[in-house]
């Protein structure tokens, strides 16, 4: 008799938001799960079935913790790979694969998958320092982004002219020629490992300038339809490029001319798709579960209109966090509230998030707008 997807249990390495919304879409499906992270505190400890405190980039850690799993999954990229590849080895299932995560670590080979797929993107060129800066295959002003290790806006700097170089990384790193974009966009797609795919429709985000973190997001896009079905199969193109297995966010430029950028890529459940846990029939969090179990994938349809909101640290405040205006915004009608269990705030932490849905878009958005102004996370 076939393994039910409760009999197989789940590794998540990572225990933060995302891990944290993962269980508790597991929890529907009676799935064990098992979560490693460092900090002993991590907003998964107290929801899933063994918690791990331990380095998620270390060799023995991962490769021991995995090896209590079935199938073991990430939150976030910053894992050791030779462990999941030995794991892979033994019989254990990664998802994403290894293969995957290696990729996706590393901005540039990202970048060269891009190229060689043909899949559109912005022109690069791969520097080794900052000497490399002075003369680019392409004029200032530029971007300039570490190859490993940026997350949430960090590693990524305007270079605008030769002055900018001297507080430049002095990494390995690559330059992009500046996109002259009208929206960022986002299209998370899920296959599972029959090939079944099906993509959420088209986000547009908005950015907190200072943080470089999305800060407000709109569910469904409004642009037309032609432009939304070609987003949708360059990420469907990409997923079948990599061959995935889970859930894949493809960040977008939509540039003034009409054209459509690749930016990014994130292999897991992504910032750009929360909004799908009320907004949509089923959440980015179910659909990685199913994808990652080969189970059906679920209706990606929108159910609503959706805005959401990060709840970031508010500047000037670090320590326990307190909640300013959380019963006045629960007071307004379509509003949902998700904290993540994080008990000490900082200048831009991600400390939660908001949906609002409406059947108008408009009163949708006019609500968020209310959100961002009343709720603040302080110390």
């Amino acid at each position: 008799m076939a393994k039910q997807i409760s009999d197989l249990k789940l590794g998540i390495l990572g225990g933060g938001q995302l891990g944290r919304m993962i269980i508790q879409e597991a929890i529907n499906y009676n799935v064990t799960t098992l979560v490693l992270d460092p900090d002993a505190d991590a907003p998964c400890k107290h929801i899933c079935n063994h918690f791990t405190t331990g380095s998620i980039s270390d060799y023995d850690s991962v490769y021991n913790f995995g090896k209590k799993a079935d199938i073991i999954t990430i939150e976030i990229e910053k894992v050791n790979i030779e462990a999941l590849e030995q794991l892979e080895k033994e019989g254990k299932l990664v998802f994403p694969q290894a293969r995957v995560i290696r990729l996706i670590q590393d901005k540039g080979i990202q970048k060269q998958f891009f190229k060689e797929n043909d899949i559109p993107t912005a022109p690069f060129q791969l520097v080794s320092n900052k000497r490399e800066l002075v003369n680019p295959n392409f004029p200032f002003p530029y971007m300039l982004k570490q190859r490993k290790d940026g997350y949430d806006g960090k590693g990524v700097m305007k270079i605008n002219n030769i002055a900018d170089i001297d507080n430049a990384f002095d990494s390995p790193s690559l330059i992009e020629e500046l996109v002259d974009f009208e929206k960022e966009v986002a299209i998370i797609v899920a296959r599972n490992s029959n090939g079944e795919m099906k993509t959420f429709p088209m986000v547009e985000m908005e950015f907190n300038a200072e943080a470089n973190l999305v800060e407000f997001l709109i569910s469904p896009s409004t642009y037309p339809d032609d432009l939304q079905h070609k987003a949708e199969e360059i990420a469907k193109n990409v997923a079948l490029a990599l061959n995935i297995t889970g859930i894949l966010a493809v960040e977008m430029f939509i540039t003034k001319n009409g054209d459509i950028l690749v930016n990014e890529l994130a292999p897991r459940p992504h910032n750009s798709g929360h909004q799908t846990i009320e907004g949509n029939f089923v959440s980015q969090f179910e659909q990685h579960l199913r994808a990652i179990y080969n189970l059906p994938l679920g209706d990606t349809r929108s159910r609503s209109n959706a805005v959401m909101i990060n709840l970031l640290g508010e500047k000037g405040h670090e320590g326990v966090a307190v909640y300013e205006g959380l019963e006045k915004i629960m007071a307004i009608e379509g509003v949902y509230v998700h904290l993540y269990g994080k008990k000490y705030t900082k200048p831009f932490r991600k400390m939660g998030h908001v949906t609002i849905v409406d059947q108008n878009r408009e009163q949708a958005i006019e609500k968020a707008n209310l959100v961002k102004d009343t709720l603040k996370v302080i110390s």
